[in-house]
């Protein structure tokens, strides 16, 4: 194997337990079992020892070790073998090399650069992401928006409903709902109460409710109170959504 040293998504020189199960011919479980089961302290291993994952040639994705240059001389100190001196050297020599690299300032500007561009490259990625899924939310809340906006203004709601709600629900009071329905020849008075004209009376749009009560001289007396339907509720939002695009 050519390549023992690599630089890790940190900018780290490190080395893999894959490549050194490769390289000292070592089956790569029983390399992970002795970084597992290395008597160093837990401060020792964070610094020098960390997961990764490699794709199999089944197209699995396995785990891994990545260690640095003290993570695997801590490692292979007691693998021997008529080769483990050579395989040593040359791990060791390759830190070296690589170590000595980051004292050379065009090496050190041309790997900035190289990370700057991965890092650049990956940004990019998330960013083209996130557009597409705000351009797909957009789409979709385009698509809701009547649907939403009258189950907001319209259904959620009681059957009958008062015009001071549904003033609030425009923002305004209900006599100044009241004053433009009533321009828009809606509506009108009749004895203290707001009642359709004849124009509108059989379209559904209110319902009555009658109320009994004692005056201030004991009198028995009731009063008729006009309620809106849904229907009515919708009606009255299109007249004034109509008023409010022409202003």
């Amino acid at each position: 194997m050519d390549t023992l040293v690599l630089t890790n998504k940190q900018g780290k020189d490190v080395t893999t337990s894959l490549i050194i199960a490769e390289v000292f011919e070592k089956d790569h479980d029983k390399v992970c079992r002795d970084i597992r089961n290395l008597s160093c302290s837990q401060e020792f291993r964070a610094a020098n020892f960390g997961d990764s994952s490699y794709i199999s040639s089944q197209g699995k994705q396995l785990p891994m070790y990545e260690m640095t240059k003290d993570g695997f001389s801590f490692l292979v100190m007691g693998y021997t073998g008529p080769r483990a001196g050579e395989f040593k050297e040359r791990f060791i020599n390759e830190f070296n090399k690589r170590e000595a690299l980051l004292k050379n300032n065009d090496y050190i500007i041309g790997r900035a650069m190289s990370i700057l561009h991965d890092r650049t490259k990956i940004l990019e990625q998330q960013v083209w992401q996130k557009d597409e899924q705000i351009q797909i939310q957009e789409e979709v809340i385009k698509q809701a928006a009547p649907k939403v906006e009258y189950y907001d203004e319209v259904l959620q709601s009681e059957t009958r409903i008062t015009i001071n709600v549904i003033a609030k629900e425009l923002g305004m009071s209900a006599v100044s709902l009241n004053k433009i329905l009533h321009d828009k020849g809606i509506i009108y008075n009749s004895s203290g109460t707001w009642v359709l004209y004849a124009k509108y009376q059989d379209m559904g749009y209110t319902d009555t409710n009658t109320f009994n009560y004692t005056d201030t001289l004991g009198r028995k007396c009731s009063r008729v109170h006009t309620y809106w339907t849904e229907k009515g509720r919708k009606f009255i939002h299109d007249i004034i959504k109509k008023c409010r695009n022409r202003a």
